[in-house]
């Protein structure tokens, strides 16, 4: 019932914007009336499905930044091989802010920003991580890059074959600190 007169106001509605009118015996409104039932049938006591208000314990926080125990803490490292070429590169974000990296036999250091250092901590704090599979590879193919992940004491194994967003996204953060070459 709610609904059919909602959708009488709106009709009603147009039509009054349009310049037109009800016919009489047709149940919809004037546009009046449209503007009266309209506002009555927006207020939150008029309707049990009204929207939850954001400090309502239904809705759910996001990710939370992985906490840093102290400057040594390895909080993760990738492994990317594979490829048409034979690549072997390796990213560890440690709990100093800084960024080792490997690939073909040159070592760096980056320091990271604190905006990206916890930009990643809390892509690591993400539930949806909890679901990811341990590994996901394509047996079908065979140049695709193989990353292998260790994290929060697992290690994930994957060729990218598998949308996993969350650590899709993971991937992408470590990859801008991975050599070109």
């Amino acid at each position: 019932m709610f609904r059919k007169r909602v959708a009488l106001v709106v009709v009603a509605g147009m039509l009054g914007l349009a310049g037109c009118t009800a016919e009489e015996g047709t149940g919809v409104a004037g546009p009046t009336d449209a503007v009266v039932t309209a506002s009555t049938a927006v207020s939150p006591s008029a309707s049990p499905s009204s929207s939850p208000s954001p400090a309502s314990p239904s809705s759910s926080p996001g990710p939370t930044p992985v906490p840093v125990t102290g400057p040594d803490q390895v909080l993760v490292s990738m492994v990317v091989t594979g490829g048409f070429a034979g690549v072997h590169k390796e990213v560890t974000l440690r709990g100093d802010r800084t960024a080792h990296a490997t690939g073909k036999g040159e070592r760096s250091v980056h320091r990271v920003d604190a905006t990206e250092f916890t930009e990643v901590r809390t892509l690591l704090g993400d539930p949806a991580l909890d679901d990811v599979s341990d590994f996901t590879k394509n047996m079908q193919a065979a140049d695709l890059f193989q990353y292998t992940l260790r994290f929060d004491g697992r290690t994930v194994m994957t060729d990218r074959s598998v949308d996993e967003p969350a650590l899709d996204r993971l991937i992408d953060a470590l990859s801008e600190w991975l050599p070109e070459r």
